[in-house]
């Protein structure tokens, strides 16, 4: 993307004014997905906004011709690969990557299971965080694993504990610590692995979980003094987090929940409460402007650079291709890749629960 925003000549509200007369144009033919950490700009054009997979379900479940996924890489991916193949993903910004998908490769989850495979003839199962590439997901899918979401964590390691004895869990450390040990697996039952510096594998045997050294950006900011502070500048507050933050900033907290259900803890606590949130700030901001009712403040004002970086303007330029029969930036996901990623995909509906 260029450091220039587009349309330089074009102002805001013209920028708005286009997207709508395009929106009217194309009808059906096209479905714009945003995640909640969008800007506002973005959201307020998206037919359906949620988290990553709920999004990528909701564009396999559509008839568009076109979806416009308005996020980061991996969920553009994850779109492509479960709409139909006459459907087209367009993401806005393809220089969007997600900071955590791309700590972790293919090539080097299959260095850590070859360590661990002998290790456990009970069996090895790998499982893979949605925040993945599609090529991680594929790894996990041939060797019979799950991709996991972070609302369905524990039911996936659940599932996946009745499959073999040991999990390796991928990209995210700190979501793969808060699922084991609210299972009451603890810490000792934890290793780590750090690609750029593999243990060694007799310091691996008697865990029960293997986690990836990966984490979140906007998440890994978030420190358990800040919860502290939080409770001591506004006494009686509830705080919320999301479980990609440390788990000593999870035990602080009131709850950890997904990004819908950070979303509905905030509908459902009382009016006149003070709701601490400790997520992207995008999402936080817009849940202050939703319930006025209650004060929504963030935890810690953490934007994810990545996400923000598609606006409006990147949005009309898609659209502006639409219109004049031109798809721009196409999303694929090659034949063998997207035939593994599915397969993992499956295993997690088929665990029986999703979200």
């Amino acid at each position: 993307m260029s450091a220039t925003p587009r349309y330089p000549e074009l102002s805001d509200d013209e920028i708005h004014e286009r997207i709508g007369r395009a929106k009217a144009a194309l009808g059906s033919r096209v479905t714009i997905l945003g995640h909640h950490y969008q800007r506002d700009d973005v959201i307020r054009w998206a037919d359906f906004r949620g988290d990553s997979l709920g999004l990528s379900e909701q564009a396999a479940a559509t008839d568009a011709e076109y979806i416009v996924f308005c996020g980061v890489s991996f969920m553009a991916e994850t779109a492509a690969i479960l709409c139909a193949p006459e459907q087209t993903v367009l993401q806005p910004v393809l220089e969007a990557l997600c900071p955590m998908a791309r700590m972790a490769n293919a090539r080097d989850a299959a260095r850590a299971w070859d360590v661990l495979a002998p290790l456990f003839p009970g069996g090895v199962v790998p499982i893979t965080y949605q925040n993945s590439t599609a090529d991680v997901k594929a790894f996990v899918g041939r060797r019979g694993g799950a991709v996991c979401t972070s609302s369905n964590a524990r039911a996936i390691f659940e599932w996946a504990f009745r499959q073999g004895e040991h999990i390796l869990f991928l990209p995210d450390e700190f979501l793969g610590t808060n699922t084991a040990m609210d299972m009451g697996i603890g810490r000792e039952a934890l290793a780590l692995w750090d690609p750029a510096e593999p243990p060694a594998p007799e310091t691996l045997a008697g865990a029960r979980v293997t986690l990836w050294k990966g984490f979140c950006t906007v998440h890994r900011r978030m420190l358990p003094e800040d919860v502290d502070i939080a409770r001591a500048e506004h006494p009686g507050c509830l705080v919320v987090v999301h479980p990609e933050c440390r788990r000593e900033v999870v035990e602080k907290s009131d709850a950890a929940a997904s990004t819908t259900g950070i979303i509905r803890f905030v509908e459902e606590a009382p009016p006149g409460a003070t709701v601490v949130v400790g997520t992207e700030i995008n999402l936080v901001e817009r849940l202050a402007r939703e319930y006025t009712d209650r004060t929504v403040l963030p935890l810690v004002p953490s934007r994810c650079v990545t996400m923000s970086m598609t606006t409006a303007r990147d949005l009309w330029y898609i659209l502006e291709g639409l219109v004049a029969g031109e798809a721009r930036n196409v999303v694929t996901v090659d034949a063998e890749t997207a035939h593994w990623a599915k397969a993992a995909l499956d295993k997690m509906l088929g665990a029986g629960t999703h979200g």
